[in-house]
C-alpha cells in the first residue's frame, strides 16, 4: 500500500468513525428525550390519581358548553357526556326545548336531531373529527393508547407559560404525520394540548385546549374547565358541574336506536 492509498484508507476510516459517533450521539439524545417524556407522563399520572386514574373504566360528566365570540358568551347548552374508555362516547346537548345526541363507538357513530326527530349515521368527516379528538385528548396520552397506533413520543423542551413560569412540552407524532403537543406545569399537571388542522378553505388552523380548575373526585383529579382556542381566539368553554367515574355502562347504550322516539326521554344512568 503506497502513501496515497494509506491517506485514502485513513480518510475513509475517519468518515466511518464520524458517522458512528454521530449515530451514537443521536441515539443517546433520543434515549434521553424518551426518558424525559416518560418521566413527565409518570409524574402527571401520579398527580391525577395514579392507579385510580389509570383503572377508570368510564366517566360521566354534566355541565354547560358555551360558545364564545370576542370574549363574550353567545350561546350555551347543558350537556351530559358519557365515556366508556377508550373510544366510546355519547353526548346529549339540551338548549331550551331542543335536544341533540351525538354518539361514537370505534369507527362508527350516529346523531339524533331532536327538532327534526331524525337519527342519521355520522359522515366520514364527523367520525374523523371524533378520532382526532381522541388523538389530542389527555386520556389517550396518559393511558398510552397512542402506542397501539405506532405513534412516537418525544420531549420538545420548555416553553414560556404564565409570568415567570415555563411548561414542559411533549410531542406525539403519528405515522400519518399528524402531531399534537402537550404542555405540563412544573407540578406535573397537564396545562394544554395543541395541534393543527386544515379547515374547509384549505387554511391551517391552530387548535388549543387549556385545562384548569382540577377537582379531586374520589381520588382522581379532573379538570372542570376546558377552554378551546382557534388561532389564539377563545371560541368555547366546557364547564363541568359534576363528574362520576366507574359507573357501569352497557355497550347497548351506544348502539343506534331503532326509533327516534326512544331519544326524546331524558338520559338516565
Amino acid at each position: 500500500m503506497n502513501l496515497n492509498q494509506k491517506k485514502i484508507k485513513f480518510s475513509q476510516l475517519s468518515v466511518i468513525f464520524l458517522l458512528l459517533c454521530s449515530a451514537s450521539l443521536c441515539f443517546a439524545q433520543t434515549n434521553k428525550s424518551d426518558e424525559k417524556a416518560e418521566a413527565i407522563i409518570k409524574k402527571a399520572i401520579q398527580n391525577l390519581g395514579g392507579e385510580k386514574y389509570l383503572n377508570a373504566k368510564s366517566q360521566i360528566g354534566r355541565g354547560k358548553f358555551s360558545a364564545l365570540q370576542n370574549g363574550a358568551i353567545v350561546s350555551f347548552q347543558n350537556f351530559t357526556d358519557v365515556i366508556a374508555f377508550p373510544d366510546k362516547e355519547r353526548t346529549e346537548f339540551k338548549s331550551g326545548g331542543s335536544k341533540t345526541v351525538q354518539t361514537n363507538f370505534g369507527k362508527n357513530g350516529w346523531i339524533f336531531d331532536g327538532d327534526a326527530l331524525t337519527i342519521k349515521d355520522q359522515t366520514e368527516e364527523q367520525i374523523d373529527n371524533f378520532r382526532r379528538g381522541i388523538r389530542t385528548g389527555l386520556d389517550n396520552l396518559l393511558r398510552g393508547n397512542w402506542r397501539k397506533e405506532g405513534a412516537k413520543l418525544n420531549y420538545v423542551g420548555r416553553r414560556p407559560a404564565s409570568l415567570g413560569k415555563r411548561n414542559d412540552v411533549l410531542k406525539l407524532t403519528y405515522d400519518d404525520s399528524f402531531t399534537v403537543e402537550f404542555e405540563f406545569s412544573d407540578d406535573g399537571l397537564p396545562m394544554k394540548s395543541i395541534y393543527k388542522r386544515t379547515n374547509a378553505d384549505n387554511e391551517e388552523v391552530k387548535e388549543e385546549d387549556r385545562y384548569a380548575q382540577f377537582i379531586d373526585i374520589n381520588g382522581i383529579k379532573t379538570p372542570f374547565i376546558i377552554d378551546h382556542f382557534s388561532n389564539e381566539k377563545h371560541t368555547s368553554r366546557i364547564n363541568y358541574e359534576s363528574v362520576e367515574y366507574n359507573k357501569q355502562i352497557p355497550d347497548s347504550f351506544f348502539a343506534k336506536p331503532s326509533s327516534a322516539k326512544e331519544l326524546k326521554k331524558d338520559l338516565k344512568l
